[in-house]
């Protein structure tokens, strides 16, 4: 057996409160990393009270802070405030994501906007912010989509997003190579989280007709590869895609 250790890493998770990103928080967790998630100041509080649960039990080894990845302002506080606990950070996974679903017809520039702005301009944003304070060796994994592979009846603005993501992760796996940063994104297919479920019943079936497992993914089956992409074990793995997805290729 060849244990994935993390000890003494510092992670950050963007929307670690749910779904892939609270998997991955739990898994990088119970590696050894120290681990902050942040959260949208949500009016209800719900995000807050998710991001909270995910590090309940951490202690000093988890933080869950309010900061929108769509602020350049609260960001920076957020990663300041991370290294100053912490010191300089190993792991930025960037996760955090929206769905405005609609046709090119009826999709609204408010709905275009807020979607790449999320799913894309925040990654790119986030990234940029974080470089100053990571740690030379270190590792930025960001999540992508069968989505912006295959382009999904009605996510044109989901798709475009996720597959920019793609496109910025090459470039940026060149430009920090001379600092051993690998970039890497991961493409899950569809995921038994929170988001999965809101497919509807017969979109779910035509679609697992297409995946050759025959079932959708589990969210620890995606934090698996997330591990390994921030374990010495990928050092030489940089600059792709990692598409898990049961087999789907549409």
């Amino acid at each position: 057996m060849i244990p994935i250790d993390l000890s003494g890493k510092v992670a950050i998770i963007t929307g670690g409160g749910q779904g892939l990103g609270k998997a991955a928080a739990t898994m990088l967790h119970r590696a050894g990393a120290r681990v902050a998630v942040n959260y949208p100041d949500d009016p209800a509080g719900v995000c807050r009270l998710r991001a909270e649960e995910t590090v309940a039990d951490w202690g000093e080894t988890g933080l869950a802070m309010a900061a929108d990845v769509r602020s350049r302002e609260q960001m920076q506080l957020f990663l300041a405030t991370v290294s100053a606990k912490w010191g300089p950070i190993d792991i930025l996974i960037n996760n955090a994501a929206i769905l405005r679903d609609r046709t090119v017809k009826n999709l609204t520039d408010v709905e275009w906007d807020d979607v790449l702005d999320t799913n894309l301009s925040a990654v790119f944003r986030v990234c940029q912010q974080a470089l100053p304070q990571m740690r030379d060796g270190g590792r930025i994994i960001s999540m992508a989509s069968i989505s912006g592979v295959i382009g999904f009846f009605g996510q044109a603005n989901y798709s475009s997003a996720k597959a920019g993501v793609m496109a910025l992760t090459k470039v940026l796996s060149r430009e920090l190579a001379s600092r051993r940063i690998t970039v890497n994104a991961v493409a899950p297919g569809v995921v038994l989280t929170e988001m999965g479920a809101s497919i509807p019943e017969s979109g779910r079936r035509r679609m697992l007709e297409q995946i050759p497992l025959q079932r959708f993914g589990e969210p620890e089956e995606i934090a698996s590869v997330i591990l390994f992409l921030c374990s010495d074990l990928a050092s030489y793995v940089t600059g792709q895609t990692l598409h898990v997805n049961g087999g789907w290729w549409g």
